[in-house]
């Protein structure tokens, strides 16, 4: 499978909200809050898709960071549970961080559940440290755990979404 990451596009709504739904059960954004970041001049989203099937999204993520605002917020990221462990997320993750870094962004943010060690087994390895905790958050109880990076100059900076693993 060929897997192509690239800017997301409003036509790929509905795939993405397919994939939110199926990640995040009782977390899930609305619909209309996922277009609004769509949207926004201040959003970079991306996905993921298989070259041969390119309207089923296998991955996504999106930032939310102003251009010279000094700093930036992952908004969300799912990645399809048969490709978890993959190095989707990363390749999404390091892209989000790159075009952060394009922004001017020196300070990312993201929150993560306390009850997910693999998505904070990847934000740890890509810098990200604790900052704090929101008791009770997500719905369960769920504590989230806010994390920070310190935006890194670049070694080598991507130019734009890449073919991805």
């Amino acid at each position: 499978m060929s897997r192509m990451l690239r800017r997301a596009r409003l036509d790929d709504l509905a795939a993405v909200m397919e994939l939110e739904r199926a990640t995040f059960t009782d977390d899930a954004w609305p619909e209309d809050a996922m277009r609004r970041e769509f949207e926004s001049p201040h959003g970079y989203y991306l996905v993921v898709v298989d070259d041969a099937a390119p309207e089923v999204i296998l991955g996504y993520a999106g930032l939310l960071a102003g251009r010279g605002s000094g700093e930036g917020d992952i908004q969300t990221i799912a990645v399809a549970s048969d490709l978890r462990g993959q190095g989707v997320g990363r390749t999404l993750m390091q892209a989000l961080i790159a075009e952060a870094r394009r922004r001017g962004a020196e300070r990312l943010f993201l929150e993560v559940r306390a009850d997910n060690p693999v998505a904070r087994a990847l934000y740890d390895s890509l810098g990200f440290v604790e900052i704090g905790v929101r008791p009770r958050y997500y719905r369960g109880g769920i504590d989230a755990v806010l994390m920070r990076l310190d935006v890194p100059e670049p070694v080598t900076a991507p130019a734009s979404p890449q073919e991805a693993p």
